[in-house]
């Protein structure tokens, strides 16, 4: 495995890890180092060994695989470990795109880290990138949950940091859950909210679909929707102005002569309309500026 690292580190006599990303469609988004590595590594840990078997067979790799999914990581780990000790080097793939990333290999990659082995990412293929390149919408800040919680309190949590962030956010979701999703997200970030769903990224029936919630919700409550889902949700402007008012910006509006007859909650209001702010947050700063005058 010496011939595939290109920096001139002297190899130890531990094996390696590598973290190869794999197509997470089209069969040929793969990249050359990614076949060369999995060609040549003693074994490929894979998610699901059927379904990792179809993209070795379409590329004559004959690499033997062991399984490393959700249910087996905790125990695989000091077979791995012991593997790499007798100096043989593994690839870990997912069932497509990026190992880690809403996939099995976290728990591996952090003890092996810990543990002073080598892992060394393969890149190629993601949902995430790919979403977020065709998206149109900024690409930064970026704010990714992976899979929300299905129920309770911890869905209701996530939704809400999505909607009020002046970042755009992004999640998973499958095709049967994506339009009680965006229903639930429209309720609390306003119909009107942009956002765009990516279906099938680099499937033959690719669909990434850039508009407003109720408009998406209108889209996909009369279609069949099949494949899995990336959802993402315009930054909410409102949120990213009213932290670019600074508290002296409020004052000073507030102190203009045609709001000097006001009570506080009328000059509040007004201050709030013309600055395009929270009411509440002119309201409290006026409150307690008026305090401090006047102990």
């Amino acid at each position: 495995m010496s011939n595939m690292n290109s920096d001139s580190r002297p190899q130890s006599e531990a094996g390696q890890l590598f973290v190869v990303a794999t197509p997470i469609g089209n069969l040929a988004d793969i990249t050359f180092r990614a076949v060369e590595t999995l060609n040549n590594v003693d074994l490929i840990a894979a998610e699901d060994t059927r379904n990792s078997r179809k993209l070795l067979q379409h590329y004559n790799i004959h690499t033997p695989m062991i399984a490393l999914h959700d249910h087996n990581e905790r125990n695989m780990i000091a077979h791995i470990r012991a593997l790499l000790e007798e100096g043989k080097s593994l690839a870990l793939i997912s069932d497509a795109g990026t190992p880690l990333i809403s996939d099995p290999g976290y728990r591996l990659v952090q003890t092996l880290k810990a543990d002073g082995f080598d892992v060394i990412p393969v890149p190629g293929a993601s949902s995430m990138t790919a979403a977020l390149s065709s998206c149109g919408l900024p690409a930064c800040p970026l704010l990714f949950l992976g899979f929300l919680p299905r129920t309770g309190k911890a869905r209701k949590a996530a939704l809400l940091r999505m909607s009020q962030g002046d970042y755009t956010s992004m999640i998973f979701e499958s095709p049967h859950r994506l339009l009680k999703t965006l229903q639930e997200l429209a309720q609390l970030a306003g119909p009107q909210r942009r956002a765009c769903v990516a279906r099938e990224i680099t499937k033959l029936h690719e669909d990434i679909r850039n508009d407003t919630l109720a408009e998406l919700i209108d889209y996909y409550r009369q279609r069949s929707i099949k494949g899995e889902c990336v959802i993402l949700l315009a930054p909410d402007d409102s949120s990213a102005h009213t932290r670019a008012i600074s508290d002296e910006e409020i004052l000073a509006c507030s102190r203009q002569p045609e709001f000097a007859a006001l009570s506080p909650s009328a000059r509040a209001r007004e201050v709030a309309k013309r600055l395009g702010i929270d009411k509440a947050r002119v309201y409290q700063l006026l409150v307690g500026h008026t305090h401090q005058q006047h102990p």
